[in-house]
């Protein structure tokens, strides 16, 4: 019995959502009284028995090109191959792209319970409880799941990664790979930014800006901060901004440290994707603007007065 977590990566490097889910799993298995081992797929460049620094005890490898292009019923069924060849009772994902898409299917295949958007370590003292947010993340439901096998979707950035000194084995698994149902033509990637899925800050901007040529209030920030930028809908829906950079219900759902909001209203559906921000930190002229109201810390005035000062305070403070 053991439990095996999917190590998501990109370009050959493992992603920071997936260290969090090692962590994570290597604490269900102390619970349980078992052992967390790993399994990525694809060409991976980076040193993998440092996973061991989670938690990981061992990382079994599919370093075959053709996985290097994401395809969810190829890695469902390589999933749950490691799943049976390691007796793994608990699978665990991050809740990212690649987890939503294969955790379903591989819940499928294994006829396993699934909790996605987990929040917490589960509670084991009376079966399997888990707390996931629930209604785009405005409360939290604890589900018991009562099958053999499950299967955990860990929400980004809800958990504390803890690591610690060890070195994982790495080794191949000989799996059965299935020709891929989808044929990648080409890929066009955005290079030279932070990715919204990966910041730990992120500066985001809206209609209050009036216009593109206003948005270097948000990238200079940005740039000073180490951020990621984003936008509401409406900008992307314009194209004052690129639809990549859309946060929300609608667009990409995120969970950075900080999210600054810059001329944002906050409506319902901005504040679906953006929630479950550890610090929102909202600028917007009008105080009865919605956001104000899930906000940590607000400014109310207009933007292009306040962020100039915003921007020359973080450069004094920085040096810069």
């Amino acid at each position: 019995m053991s439990v095996l977590v999917f190590l998501d990566q990109a370009d050959g490097h493992i992603k920071k959502s997936s260290f969090e889910a090692a962590s994570y799993a290597s604490k269900v298995a102390e619970q349980i009284g078992s052992t967390a081992e790993a399994i990525v797929l694809g060409n991976v460049s980076d040193d993998l028995s440092s996973v061991g620094n989670y938690g990981i005890k061992k990382v079994h490898t599919v370093a075959d090109a053709t996985l290097n292009n994401f395809d969810a019923q190829v890695f469902a069924k390589i999933i749950a191959q490691a799943a049976e060849a390691t007796n793994a009772d608990v699978i665990v994902f991050s809740n990212n792209i690649a987890g939503k898409a294969v955790a379903p299917r591989l819940s499928v295949r294994l006829k396993a319970g699934l909790v996605s958007g987990a929040v917490a370590l589960p509670d084991t003292s009376n079966g399997f409880v888990v707390k996931k947010t629930v209604f785009s993340g405005k409360a939290f439901a604890n589900i018991a799941v009562t099958s053999a096998k499950k299967i955990i979707a860990l929400n980004v950035n809800s958990f504390a990664v803890t690591t610690g000194s060890g070195t994982a084995e790495v080794a191949p698994f000989a799996a059965t790979i299935d020709a891929a149902k989808v044929e990648v033509a080409s890929v066009n990637k955005v290079v030279g930014e932070v990715p919204l899925s990966e910041a730990e800050i992120v500066v985001s901007g809206g209609r209050g800006l009036k216009g593109p040529e206003n948005w270097g209030l948000v990238t200079d920030l940005a740039e000073l901060l180490g951020a990621a930028t984003a936008c509401s809908r409406p900008v992307a829906d314009i194209h004052w901004r690129p639809h990549h950079e859309h946060v929300g219900q609608t667009g990409l759902a995120i969970a950075p440290n900080l999210y600054i909001a810059i001329g944002i209203s906050g409506a319902i559906q901005h504040l679906a994707g953006v929630n479950r921000s550890k610090t929102i930190v909202v600028i917007n002229k009008d105080p009865e603007a919605p956001f104000f109201k899930a906000a940590d810390y607000g400014i109310v005035g207009d933007a292009f007065e306040v962020m100039p000062k915003i921007i020359d305070a973080v450069r004094k403070l920085k040096g810069a």
